[in-house]
């Protein structure tokens, strides 16, 4: 592995960050771009770079990226500043071959951090407190291979969970990890959705009555986003989508990204009745009849451009979505699956 990894890749995804620990580890010394990623607000790099610094590195930040040094990295106490997935992973990868122990404080414990750290355990890495907030890493000299599985796409699962509910459908996704869809379960709630879980399946029965459900004393409900096991903010898309066909009316809240509810003016356009309050907050009545869009949705983000699929599907009339490549990114081959399970959706060629 060089190190100096192809930067017209690493401008392409926020996670080409991570390859600058692995190569301190091995070399002791990387050089990066700046990442690319979806533009949702402002996305800090500051808790990558606190844990590094933390772990012995030095750390030059450029005018097109960032320079890492370290003759060699060292376990310490980390405690990170905001409770980052990327950050925690980065620090994880940094840690696991760093001489001596390495506690991280206020590391993020979704799903996918937690897989990485059992993936690193069966290829010889020694952490504990796998699934909590503080991780105790003893650093080892080397890893091995290993076979090991990864779980479910969560975010994809929920996408999947809002798709059947505003079509009416029942759909069953299996090996979802219910588990892993605790709080997805009571935020869908509020909104009428309800699902059944058989082992290791979610099955999302038909013909559900979407409902907004108030909370006590007929207050107007909230959903809003949080670090897991909150309702994390990658679903908030779908969860507003969703109330759009919800009789009632709910306070949607997005805390973490200021830009992450701008696709909103496009739901507006498909006849979805929303006040956008502020960068944070949006107010969703329910339900609206939507409308396709033939003239073309831009896909903004990952995320944003699922819940137009979403809308889309739900739409009377036909709609075309744009700049799809960011939609790739996060559900591969949507197209196909979705048509198999009889969606009428093809991808074609832009002019």
């Amino acid at each position: 592995m060089p190190v100096e990894p192809d930067p017209l890749l690493c401008r392409k995804i926020r996670t080409s960050t991570l390859l600058a620990g692995p190569l301190l580890a091995r070399f002791g010394f990387a050089r990066l771009p700046r990442p690319g990623g979806d533009a949702i607000g402002r996305r800090r790099l500051d808790t990558h770079l606190l844990a590094l610094s933390t772990l012995g590195a030095s750390v030059e930040v450029t005018s097109h990226g960032y320079e890492f040094r370290a003759s060699r990295l060292r376990g310490a106490d980390i405690f990170l500043d905001e409770m980052s997935v990327t950050g925690t992973e980065h620090a994880i990868l940094a840690a696991v071959m760093a001489e001596g122990h390495t506690t991280i404080g206020n590391a993020a414990s979704e799903p996918h951090v937690q897989d990485v750290c059992r993936c690193l355990n069966a290829m010889g890495a020694r952490i504990e407190g796998i699934g909590t907030n503080v991780l105790e890493i003893e650093g080892v000299s080397k890893l091995g291979g290993t076979d090991y599985t990864i779980g479910p796409d969560f975010m994809e699962v929920g996408a999947l969970i809002g798709l059947a509910a505003i079509t009416g459908s029942e759909l069953r996704i299996t090996d979802a990890r219910p588990r892993d869809h605790r709080m997805t379960r009571i935020v869908f709630g509020k909104l009428g959705v309800t699902w059944n879980c058989e082992g290791e399946d979610i099955v999302v029965p038909s013909g559900q009555e979407l409902r907004i459900q108030e909370d006590i004393h007929g207050v107007i409900p909230k959903i809003d986003s949080s670090p897991w096991p909150g309702f994390n903010p990658d679903l908030l898309s779908t969860a507003l989508v969703v109330a759009t066909q919800a009789t009632g009316t709910v306070l949607i809240h997005e805390k973490m990204f200021e830009s992450r509810l701008f696709f909103v003016d496009r739901l507006i356009g498909m006849g979805a009745r929303i006040v956008l309050c502020d960068p944070h907050r949006a107010v969703v009545v329910g339900p609206s009849q939507l409308y396709g869009e033939p003239d073309g949705l831009p896909s903004p983000d990952i995320r944003a451009g699922m819940a137009l699929l979403l809308a889309a599907l739900c739409a009377k009339g036909r709609s075309i979505i744009y700049n799809i490549g960011q939609i790739d990114r996060g559900y591969e081959r949507i197209e196909e699956r979705l048509a198999a399970l009889g969606a009428r959706i093809e991808r074609v060629s832009s002019p």
